[in-house]
């Protein structure tokens, strides 16, 4: 859960993300955007499940945020790497992480999350909030490119892309783009593949936050070094160990060599 000063704080550093990496006129129609759902956008939840990420008031702008510092650090990584990252703006890569999960906002004025009054879903499966049945049904990505062109702020095709593909493989509907055959049909900028890494770095680090602690890790187990004879000596008993399966006298004989 935020601190009410840590909403607040959370959404100026995403007004000032606006304010820092986006040109007019874009700039000014997503503060305009924005700023009309002011109030949705500060208590909105990044997922409706405790099990998912951020499932709280204000999850949305803390993912969005963590999305953006992980999408600027993975490019660098990208560019390392010796990919070319000229196919694509710094303010494509920030406008697509900043606009990736509008859609969960809802539609007209109306949020996509409401608590849920099922004290028996929130107990037993986590399920904190609910589709808000007013709203007609739309993925995400589709509703948060439709909620862009109502408010006539115009895309890229590398912006549309990858806040179309983000979640990858993890939609079925995003295997035309991602897997082919052919290199004309491949894509034409790593944009929507940087983006898909950096959320679900943020998604992962938002769960590991508040679930890895209670669920607990895998024990360590300690593991002495082993001199080079040692190493040889266990890998052939391990060698023989699989050849004499299931007849000892084998292993037995094996062993006497």
């Amino acid at each position: 859960m935020l601190s009410a000063e840590q909403i607040q704080s959370n959404l100026e550093l995403f007004y000032s993300n606006i304010e820092t990496y986006i040109a007019e006129p874009r700039k000014s129609q997503l503060l305009a955007l924005y700023n009309k759902q002011e109030e949705i956008l500060a208590l909105a939840p990044a997922s409706s499940k405790a099990s998912f990420h951020n499932s709280f008031p204000g999850g949305y702008v803390d993912h969005i945020n963590r999305v953006v510092a992980a999408a600027l650090a993975v490019s660098t990584v990208w560019m390392e790497f010796g990919a070319d990252t000229d196919t694509f703006t710094r303010e494509e890569l920030v406008f697509s992480a900043i606009n990736h999960d509008l859609g969960k906002l809802g539609l007209d004025g109306k949020p996509r999350y409401i608590p849920n009054d099922s004290e028996w879903h929130v107990k037993n499966q986590g399920a904190n909030y609910k589709p808000n049945g007013e709203l007609p049904f739309l993925p995400v990505q589709d509703n948060s490119l439709f909620i862009l062109q109502s408010a006539g702020i115009q895309l890229s095709v590398n912006e549309y892309i990858a806040i179309k593909i983000h979640d990858g493989l993890y939609d079925d509907g995003n295997k035309a783009y991602l897997i082919s055959g052919q290199n004309e049909s491949k894509l034409r900028s790593s944009l929507a593949l940087i983006l898909h890494q950096a959320d679900m770095l943020a998604s992962r680090v938002e769960w590991e936050k508040e679930w890895l602690g209670k669920v607990g890790v895998p024990t360590k187990k300690e593991v002495k070094p082993s001199t080079p004879g040692q190493f040889k000596q266990q890998a052939d008993m391990k060698k023989l160990s699989s050849i004499g399966k299931g007849n000892p006298g084998l292993l037995n004989a094996l062993k006497g060599l």
